[in-house]
């Protein structure tokens, strides 16, 4: 990794990261980048085996200056991924047994392949 990636480059590598990261741990990917005047999910998967649906929130970090997913999302973020959740919900036809937030850390740059951090149920 050099540092001739912009913000957005190393924002979509660690989002497709996230996604076969998610793929490779049975869930099943239904949307990428939903976007609403409100704000804009990741990524929107399915659990199967749970019959859930899950709001996936990547955070890809390059340094740790910035804090881990702890200081990356707080209370006021999970409270907007709720709002938005609730929103994508709305426009489906589908019913879910449960609902869920998600956060995958993806941390670049440090080792060779990159560092993987999936924190279940954060809201």
């Amino acid at each position: 990794m050099t540092r001739t990636e912009s913000r957005a480059e190393i924002g979509a590598l660690g989002e497709q990261l996230a996604v076969e990261h998610l793929m490779g741990v049975g869930l099943r990917v239904l949307a990428r980048n939903w976007r609403c005047r409100y704000g804009e999910l990741d990524v929107i998967a399915a659990d199967d085996a749970a019959r859930a649906v899950v709001f996936v929130e990547v955070k890809t970090r390059t340094t740790d200056r910035f804090g881990g997913v702890e200081q990356a999302v707080t209370p006021a973020k999970v409270r907007r991924l709720r709002r938005l959740a609730g929103l994508w919900l709305a426009q489906q036809g589908g019913s879910w047994e449960a609902v869920r937030i998600d956060v995958v850390r993806i941390r670049i740059g440090r080792r060779r392949t990159p560092e993987i951090t999936h924190i279940q149920a954060v809201g």
